[in-house]
């Protein structure tokens, strides 16, 4: 039997890696599987070689690099065409395999799936499940035309996804401290706190209206501040549809309280200010304004409607 084939798509600007690690990790797998090695050279680079590389028969695609790395490749799998050979199966085995190897700042969805924080130790657990064909299959979301793994978010989350975007492009770190600044900064700056914009719609179901903000995920946690994972949806998983928690005022009581219980080593955000549904097949989030909009933590302009579906299966992924 033929090696297993390999695209690695390294992003250079990985936070946690260094030109000889990533040295050391090519020879690591490159000495079970035959390897070809990419470096992202712009955004949206990793998603069209992931996709070129799905188009002409790769078995399996690494991601070295952050979240951003991640949803880009796996948005090139999912777009990509594959021959006439892989037609007719689920897109879970009609596309190569996932693996992600941890280099970003926070890295939720390697966490999210159980790989270890340090990108040694995760490459080891890779490598093994190579040796013993260990795969998981997930479903994933998608907002309009747009592949995400763990979250998405309309409103205050994105808003504060793009105050932390602004800071780091001014040369700060990305840190703990640095994102609850944002959030503290955000909730005092008073936007939307008087006539909350955003409005829920599903399929037979009357819509809620008057929301502040809108987080949406495909697993739990949502993200973690250093080692603490914040959790406003702990049900979610990749093995069921998507859940979603709403605030319908966005007062700095209320909020800092729900704030609070996301973070709580037992988190259940409740209280006559929280909206929380879970298991949704699908749903479109409606804007009366422009508002923030993020996906997979990275901020992606404003929108005024979004419409919001569960891809049951949609990927293998070695973990």
């Amino acid at each position: 039997m033929p090696p297993m084939r390999a695209l690695l798509v390294v992003n250079p600007k990985a936070t946690t890696t260094t030109e000889r690690s990533r040295d050391v990790l090519v020879r690591a797998l490159g000495s079970q599987i035959d390897l070809s090695v990419e470096y992202t050279l712009k955004r949206g680079h990793a998603a069209a070689l992931a996709r070129e590389a799905a188009e002409t028969g790769v078995d399996l695609v690494v991601s070295l690099g952050g979240d951003g790395t991640v949803n880009e490749v796996v948005n090139g799998l999912m777009t990509a065409e594959p021959g006439l050979a892989s037609q007719g199966t689920s897109p879970a085995f009609r596309l190569p395999a996932l693996a992600v190897v941890p280099g970003g700042s926070t890295n939720v969805f390697a966490r999210a799936l159980g790989l270890p924080r340090d990108w040694v130790e995760s490459a080891g657990v890779i490598l093994d499940g190579l040796r013993s064909g260990r795969h998981r299959v997930i479903g994933l979301g998608r907002a309009d035309d747009r592949y995400f793994t763990f979250t998405a978010g309309m409103g205050l989350d994105a808003a504060v996804t793009r105050r932390v975007e602004q800071a780091r492009l001014r040369g700060r770190t990305s840190t703990p401290a640095l994102y609850l600044r944002s959030v503290v900064g955000q909730v005092f700056s008073g936007e939307d706190r008087k006539a909350p914009p955003l409005s829920i719609e599903r399929p037979g179901e009357e819509p809620e209206v008057g929301l502040g903000t809108v987080i949406i995920q495909n697993t739990a946690p949502w993200t973690y501040v250093g080692d603490r994972p914040i959790n406003p949806n702990p049900q979610a998983s990749f093995d069921r549809g998507l859940d979603l928690l709403a605030l319908r005022s966005l007062a700095v009581a209320s909020t800092t309280r729900t704030v609070t219980q996301m973070a709580s080593r037992n988190a259940d955000p409740h209280g006559k200010n929280v909206l929380r549904l879970h298991d949704q097949a699908e749903f479109t989030v409606v804007a009366s304004r422009p508002q923030s909009f993020q996906l997979d933590g990275d901020y992606l302009g404003e929108r005024q409607k979004v419409h919001f579906l569960s891809v049951p299966e949609a990927l293998r992924v070695i973990c």
